[in-house]
């Protein structure tokens, strides 16, 4: 086993060899047939790497393949000689080394630079000093070489050599630094330059600061390395960077991407100046615009990024060079760069950026093609952009207005009710837009609009910030407009009007049609009393139409069924009719009540009536009959004209509130404690701390200042009493317990083994194993343990997704002094739970629905529980899931419903949905449904086990 440990470095599977097999390969090796001898020698190669002993078969190699011409031969030979051991039993070098030397120097001077190039490369290998020493002045000899292949190699071979065995060749930094000022190939001078740089920095600087002229005129590797040489010089010797200031300067300019990225890196760690940072952020946004490259989009993204927490004002100079990259089709640089984007917004840049996004929205309106749904989702990115300038910014809000307004008439539909509720908050910061929107929506919604979720915002805009006696008529007009004509039913139409205004007229005198008028009083669903008359048609009478075809769009839609737009009308219109009281006179405001009782009334009759294509809910109609009594004066109208109005209030408060959190929560972060160290960087000298320092990061600094300093990732596990898992019973010979702790991707296992025998036990193995997306990291070591012992064990588990996982395993030992097989204890599982890898997160409601609609993972449980209180409900379910609560609280207890929305995120980056709809009955219990939805199957499954299993339990 030692002597398989000491030479295997790679492990292939192969069959095992036979006695027979090494007579066998030694009788291929020396065949005259050169594929016998290739299949023989990778044979070879393949059985010395798995650490099978293989007598005599050197020699035979060093006979029969190194002095053959085949270039592909000889190349597997080196190969054999680089793994092959080159020391006897005692440690000495084996006789058959010289021969090898001589080989070797054969191939150093072998007149093809292939075979020069492949020894010099066997070289570089090379560990043995006794074979590398009578090759030095060779390899010496191929610096002069006349093909650069060879140069570079010799090269290599000379850094190896001096860094392995410095007394060998003592003079190479001076060798190579000459070797530098005469070569010309870009390769050659790379390698010597790395060389210079690690073996003897002070040569590298010397020929650094004499070529600084013609850096700029470099090939793009060896650039590269002058750079890495000028960001550690720098910081060692902060003196020197006004020395190499001007050539990083020059290189940021480079055509090369990878040169000017690293020198705007370099530029950037080096000075902090605000002319240093506006060059290196300029590069940026070069390279962001010259490079097609996703990945290096996002990279330079990510660095500007970085950039703006300190130096804003320097961002803000580049936001239009920044933007001009929303026109690539990746929807997450487009994320990247609005969110970047949305902090670097002033009021002096504002309304060009409007500009520059109604442009982009123009743009869009053609791309419905196979990235449509990209570009729904592009168009939703705009839209909160175009919202947070409006909410931020009063100078701009009028332009940023009209780009929603352009949002609510989308042709897509799909942006559209966010536009409306975007609109909403708008309306309500700024009174004095309330005109102009009421007057763009009315508009709009006479213009065709069918889309009932822009509809429904659209009439409660209306409704609300109508405020004067124009605005009133025209608002009520447009309403009345959409569902006319009155009263609702499929047979009445314009045109149908007309045609029972004559028809009656005409089969009146023939008596074949007749009306039949009733004048006794009609019971409503209210109570209250109505006279109706009601026009019979003969069976020869007008035909019925078809419901797609009544009308306005408001008007087919409510026949079709969508009796929530109807509420929404009915509950418009009823706002309008109110406020007309006190606005226009009494004439006007008695037909607005009348048309608006009329509306709701004949949407009533018509649900219920046998050509609805579906009933009413009851909610809805008690929703109308609320409206037509708030009409008759049977209800106070400020039910209508405050309550709604307070409620929008109390959520724009809610939500305000919540984003104030986040950023205080923010702040709290960025804030010092009154016992960190604070970093001057300007005082710090390089006898503090040893000479070489990193500016972006102080912690390693730290460490050698302060050996009591202790970074974040390096502090110990926080030991918890519940994360303690019993693994075997106290009766077991032994007894083991785990303490299970996750951090970030990994699952850190302390394991306490106890021996609880008289006995020793040998070679104790804790063997692991798991199931789900977990990966054990490394074998636990085998122990010793004496009698009435105990070990501690800790092992690592990588986790790759949010889902459950089991950890599951033995115990297996040997009981010193006996014969006896290998005895083992069984661990029972480990459960690793998926609350460890989720924390609350917020997001918005538009965002919330987005994910709901695309997640298709979904997990419905009923309710079942013993709790009679809704808040208390929701609090239980907050508590066992770890999510955020989205949704207003505080009326569940008083409405006896309760509907809520709950959203968490994951350490990988995945979304948790759950929304919770329950209902207290009549006997006091709670009922209803709890619906989880995840990108992931395992994330809905085991939040929906952890809610169905705790929920029976609660008290």
């Amino acid at each position: 086993m030692a002597a398989l440990e000491k030479q295997c470095t790679l492990s292939v599977h192969y069959d095992r060899s036979t006695p027979n097999e090494v007579g066998e390969l030694k009788k291929d090796l020396e065949s005259s047939d050169v594929e016998k001898k290739t299949k023989a020698l990778k044979r070879a190669i393949l059985l010395q790497l798995n650490g099978e002993t293989l007598p005599g078969v050197l020699m035979t190699v060093i006979r029969f393949i190194l002095p053959h011409e085949d270039n592909h031969l000889r190349k597997l030979c080196l190969v054999y000689l680089e793994i092959v051991d080159k020391t006897g039993p005692q440690g000495k070098m084996l006789p058959e080394m010289i021969l090898v030397c001589n080989m070797i120097r054969n191939e150093l001077t072998h007149p093809n630079e292939y075979s020069r190039g492949c020894a010099l490369r066997f070289i570089c290998k090379m560990k043995e000093a006794e074979i590398l020493e009578p090759l030095v002045p060779t390899v010496r000899q191929n610096l002069e070489h006349r093909h650069s292949f060879v140069r570079r190699n010799a090269i290599l071979a000379v850094h190896m050599i001096f860094r392995n065995f410095e007394y060998l060749i003592p003079d190479a930094p001076e060798l190579v630094y000459q070797f530098l000022q005469g070569e010309t190939d870009v390769s050659c001078r790379r390698n010597a330059f790395e060389m210079l740089c690690q073996c003897d920095e002070d040569k590298a600087v010397k020929y650094l600061v004499h070529s600084l002229e013609v850096v700029s005129s470099w090939g793009e590797t060896l650039q590269l390395s002058a750079l890495k040489l000028i960001r550690t010089i720098c910081k060692s010797k902060p003196e020197e960077k006004a020395t190499f200031i001007k050539l990083i300067f020059e290189l940021l300019q480079s055509s090369s991407a990878s040169v000017a990225f690293e020198a705007a890196n370099t530029l950037f760690s080096l000075s902090q100046s605000t002319t240093a940072v506006r060059a290196a952020v300029e590069c940026y946004c070069r390279l962001l615009l010259s490079q097609s490259d996703n990945n290096i989009r996002l990279i330079l993204l990510d660095r500007l990024e970085e950039i703006r927490t300190n130096h804003l004002s320097v961002m803000q100079e580049v936001l239009f060079d920044m933007m001009r990259i929303l026109s690539s089709p990746n929807l997450e640089i487009r994320k990247k760069v609005l969110s970047l984007a949305s902090d670097l917004v002033t009021s002096r840049n504002a309304q060009p950026i409007i500009n520059l996004i109604r442009k982009e929205i123009h743009g869009l309106a053609t791309e419905v093609g196979d990235d449509f749904e990209v570009t729904l989702q592009y168009r939703q990115l705009l839209l909160r952009f175009i919202r947070n300038i409006a909410m931020n910014f009063p100078d701009c809000v009028a332009l940023a207005t009209s780009v929603l307004e352009e949002f609510v008439d989308d042709e897509l539909a799909v942006v559209a009710p966010d536009a409306v509720i975007a609109l909403r908050e708008v309306a309500v910061k700024y009174p004095h837009l309330q005109s102009s929107i009421i007057e763009r929506l009315g508009y709009i919604v006479t213009s065709g609009l069918h889309n009932p979720r822009v509809l429904r915002g659209i009439f409660w805009i209306l409704a609300e910030f109508s405020s004067n006696s124009d605005q009133v008529n025209n608002s009520f007009q447009a309403v009345l407009t959409v569902v006319s004509p009155l009263p609702l039913s499929p047979h009445v139409t314009k045109n149908t009007e007309t045609e029972v205004f004559s028809d009656v007229q005409s089969v009146s005198s023939d008596h074949s049609f007749h009306s039949v008028s009733s004048k006794k009083p009609k019971v409503l669903a209210d109570g209250t009393y109505a006279t109706q008359t009601v026009i019979e048609e003969l069976a020869t009478g007008i035909e019925k139409r078809d419901l797609n075809k009544q009308g306005p769009a408001v008007r087919s839609l409510i026949l079709g069924g969508d009796y929530f737009l109807g509420v929404a009308v009915c509950s418009a219109i009823t706002k309008l009719a109110l406020k007309s009281r006190n606005l226009v006179n009494k004439q006007t405001s008695h037909k607005m009540n009348a048309n608006a009782m009329l509306l709701c009334s004949s949407l009533l009759r018509f649900a219920q009536s046998s050509e609805a294509p579906s009933k009413m809910d009851s909610g809805s109609a008690e929703r109308i009959i609320l409206c037509i009594l708030s009409l008759t004066g049977d209800v106070p109208g400020d039910l209508f004209l405050r309550s709604s109005h307070i409620a929008f209030e109390e959520y724009i408060r809610e939500r305000h509130k919540k984003e104030d959190e986040k950023l205080r929560e923010q702040a709290e972060k960025d804030h010092l404690q009154v016992d960190e160290p604070i970093e001057f960087r300007i005082l710090r000298t390089q006898r503090q701390f040893g000479g070489l320092l990193d500016y972006s990061e102080h912690s390693s600094a730290l460490k050698e200042w302060d050996s009591n300093f202790v970074e974040e990732e390096d502090e110990s596990i926080e030991f918890d009493l519940t994360k303690v898992v019993q693994l075997t019973g106290r009766t077991d010979p032994v007894y083991a317990e785990a303490h299970v702790a996750v951090k970030q991707y990994d699952i850190i296992l302390d394991i306490l083994v106890m021996n609880q025998t008289t006995d020793t036990l040998q070679n104790l193995t804790v063997e692991l194993a798991t199931m789900g997306d977990l990966r054990l990291c490394e074998r636990p070591q085998s122990h010793n343990i004496g009698p009435l012992d105990q070990r501690s064990i800790r092992t690592n588990i990588k986790v790759s997704s949010t889902e459950a996982g089991i950890i599951f395993g033995t115990i297996v030992y040997d009981v010193a002094g006996k014969a006896s097989p290998s005895r083992s204890v069984i661990l029972s599982d480990i459960h690793i739970d998926v609350m460890d890898y989720l924390h609350p997160g917020v997001v918005s409601d538009a965002v919330f629905r987005s994910l709901w609609a695309e997640f298709e993972w979904e997990n419905k449980i009923a309710i079942q529980t013993n709790i009679v209180d809704l808040g208390e409900y929701l609090d239980f379910v907050i508590r066992c899931t770890n999510m955020k609560c989205l949704t207003p609280r505080g009326l569940e207890n008083e409405s006896g419903f309760l509907a809520a929305n709950l959203y968490a995120t994951s350490i990988f980056g995945e979304d948790a949905l759950l929304n919770v709809s329950a209902e207290k009955t009549a006997q006091g219990n709670i009922v209803g449904f709890i619906r989880i939805r995840s990108k992931m199957q395992g994330v809905a499954l085991s939040l929906g086990d952890r809610i169905s299993s705790r929920q029976n339990t609660v008290k």
